[in-house]
């Protein structure tokens, strides 16, 4: 199970920071990501970490804004979200797999509820 929170308004050029809490399979085994969704769009990979966290990649345009780190002893992946745009706004996902795929994060096979982020400008 995924459970992700920390979504919330916030004005653009402020920061959240998302938690992505599992639990019930062994966390530091699966591979994780963060996707986003905006109204009337298609999911959007943004963040993904590698079991251990020594590899991460990020999309584009989320790239020198947002930070994924994750604490294997906590069961927990966080994203770090500086700088934040109106173009943010979106539901955030948490997923996880146990085949670690670079990017971009295809094929996820669990996948949390979202978690809303809303940037006013």
């Amino acid at each position: 199970q995924l459970q992700a929170s920390g979504g919330g308004l916030v004005q653009a050029g402020g920061s959240l920071r998302l938690s992505c809490a599992a639990s019930g399979r062994t966390f530091s085994n699966y591979a994780m990501g963060w996707f986003r969704q905006a109204p009337e769009k298609g999911r959007e990979s943004v963040a993904a970490i590698s079991w251990s966290g020594g590899s991460t990649y990020y999309a584009d345009s989320v790239k020198g804004r947002f930070t994924i780190s994750r604490d294997n002893a906590k069961n927990t992946v966080y994203l770090q979200m500086n700088s934040l745009k109106p173009e943010d706004t979106a539901v955030y996902y948490c997923a996880q797999d146990q085949v670690w795929r670079r990017w971009p994060p295809q094929g996820y096979r669990y996948w949390g509820q979202g978690t809303q982020v809303t940037v006013s400008s």
